[in-house]
């Protein structure tokens, strides 16, 4: 099969203005970035389309280092919906730049279920993630500005809890010492940077309603406490409004298309364990209002990103999910059932059968939102129909519906009967409301407690000296109103990334407790979390290049 990028240069491409055209947007209101991307101005977000329409999520079982392609199978949903006679809009994240030219490679979807134009998508596209990249460092340039000139006054600050960030996969950034080489270059300081999807810039720019509402959340962020051990704000530096200013554009939806001409929406990226790991709620609400049926995901599986998708971005948005869709491959199901990774492509139907716990698990905690829940069957070629058939007996003994789906290979043709079963299920039963695994009155230790027994299944939490401490100074703040953010692992349900399938009696330590009050969460940490990657031995970007006018080597 040709390569992802060759497909994507084979399909040939509508004016942006044309795509926006056909899902009702006035081609006046199109903001061109080129023929073949736009942005698209917050005012044309209906509330009350948003409200009727059809939101579905995409998610899916722990994920494995081989991928289980959430994307690929989200775009190749929406096209299934649109062959079969729906007005249907993907909304997703923007790819991090660090990880295309690291060790994931891209994140535009795969084989003929893609958003175009891929290389752009996957690189610079409209500028987004370096608008966030300038907003948070102009916010450390002005804090370290701030500490230099107060440095002989009892304003000055004890604690500096803010950082740098850089969209580059770089392990030599993670501690550094800043303002060597004398007074004249400020006063040393150990410090750090983390990848740009990490900073909490990003998380805010995903939950921004508008551009007033940005605004004030960025004046929120704690940066640090005095010498009094007040808390140290972005407002306390008299420039929210200026890095609004910076953030401005990137606040806009981005309006692309898929491998087959239809409208997707790309915006926002943070991360999914370190922030809440989905695309920005103003993109998932234009996309409301110009689609009957909106198709998005949440990043890693369930357990991490579904969680957090309704637990944060629903509950602060006001969104109601009608479905959730949980993808499975063949390779997932066998390593989460025990056998090893190099054997994951042969056939091994005891290894379907035990890493059938692992969907169980999260068919049983997407219930417990009062989700209806379908699963879906991502198939390859090298897959056989016994194991194929294991999973629709399962899914046929819980109740929930289930699909086989080879979008991958056959774009919108091979998303139909995903999609029908998609249909058919919203429209022929009522929908729940959504239901919260904890409420916003919880104590923060609650809401833990209800998140990691209640879907991860540990059966303790402990705390260490730090997270004790912080938790005291959320308390003091008066913000244990807001959302838990879990940041841990994304390979397993503890904190042990190799503990696949279905991990039992096990304890989970909070090692620290960070702040994001812009963002209005509490990022709580368990585990070993890299907030700045590094590359591999062998980085994707010796695969990249650019020969005759044409990228190569993206995927």
């Amino acid at each position: 099969m040709k390569t992802d990028i060759e497909i994507a240069r084979e399909i040939e491409l509508k004016k942006i203005k044309n795509v926006a055209e056909e899902i009702g947007i006035p081609r006046a209101d199109v903001q061109n970035y080129g023929r073949y991307m736009a942005k698209i101005p917050l005012s044309l977000i209906d509330e009350k389309k948003v409200s009727k329409h059809n939101l579905i999520l995409v998610t899916a079982i722990t994920p494995t280092k081989a991928g289980i392609g959430k994307t690929t199978v989200s775009i190749g949903l929406t096209l299934g919906l649109n062959k079969i006679g729906k007005k249907a809009i993907v909304a997703l994240r923007e790819p991090s730049l660090g990880p295309c030219f690291g060790m994931k490679g891209g994140a535009a979807g795969g084989g003929y279920s893609q958003v175009l134009p891929m290389e752009n998508i996957n690189l610079h596209f409209t500028g987004d993630f370096h608008a966030v990249t300038s907003a948070h460092n102009m916010i450390t340039a002005l804090l370290d500005n701030y500490i230099y000139q107060t440095r002989n006054t009892c304003e000055g600050l004890k604690e500096i809890k803010w950082k740098r960030v850089l969209d580059v996969n770089d392990r030599s950034l993670r501690h550094i010492v800043s303002g060597l080489g004398g007074s004249a270059n400020g006063i040393p300081a150990e410090t750090g940077f983390d990848i740009t999807p990490a900073s909490e810039i990003m998380a805010i720019l995903c939950l921004s309603s508008d551009i007033d509402d940005l605004k004030h959340r960025v004046g929120n962020i704690l940066l640090g406490y005095t010498n009094d051990d007040r808390p140290f704000t972005v407002n306390d530096l008299g420039v929210a409004g200026a890095i609004a200013v910076l953030l401005k554009d990137a606040l806009l939806p981005n309006l692309v298309q898929t491998t087959e001409n239809t409208a997707a929406f790309i915006h926002g990226g943070p991360f999914a364990n370190i922030a809440h790991g989905c695309n920005s709620v103003v993109a998932t609400k234009m996309a409301l209002t110009f689609g009957e049926y909106v198709v998005t995901e949440a990043g890693f599986g369930a357990d991490l990103g579904a969680e957090k998708f309704f637990d944060i971005k629903c509950r602060k948005a006001g969104l109601q999910p009608k479905l959730t869709v949980i993808v499975v491959t063949a390779q997932s199901l066998k390593m989460h059932g025990g056998v090893p990774e190099n054997q994951i492509k042969e056939p091994n139907m005891q290894g379907i059968k035990n890493g059938l716990a692992n969907l169980d698990k999260h068919v049983d905690n997407m219930q417990k939102f009062g989700q209806q829940v379908v699963v879906t069957f991502n198939r390859f070629a090298a897959d056989i129909d016994e194991e194929v058939n294991k999973v629709a007996e399962y899914c046929k003994q819980k109740g929930v519906g289930f699909a086989v789906n080879t979008v991958f290979a056959d774009g919108g043709l091979g998303g139909v009967d995903l999609a029908r079963l998609v249909v058919d299920t919203i429209e022929n039963n009522p929908s729940a409301s959504l239901n919260y695994m904890y409420e916003d009155t919880d104590s923060v230790r609650d809401k833990i407690k209800k998140v990691t027994e209640g879907i991860y299944g540990a059966s303790s939490v402990v705390y260490t000296t730090l997270a004790e401490k912080k938790l005291r100074q959320i308390e003091s703040l008066g913000i244990t109103n807001y959302p838990i953010c879990i940041a841990k692992t994304q390979y397993s349900f503890s904190s042990d990334p190799k503990a696949y399938g279905v991990a039992k009696n096990f304890e989970l330590k909070v090692r620290d407790v960070v702040i994001n009050n812009g963002a209005g969460m509490i990022v709580v940490i368990m585990g070993e979390i890299m907030r700045m990657p590094g590359l591999p031995k062998e980085p994707q970007a010796k695969q990249i290049d650019i020969v005759n006018g044409f990228v190569e080597g993206l995927s």
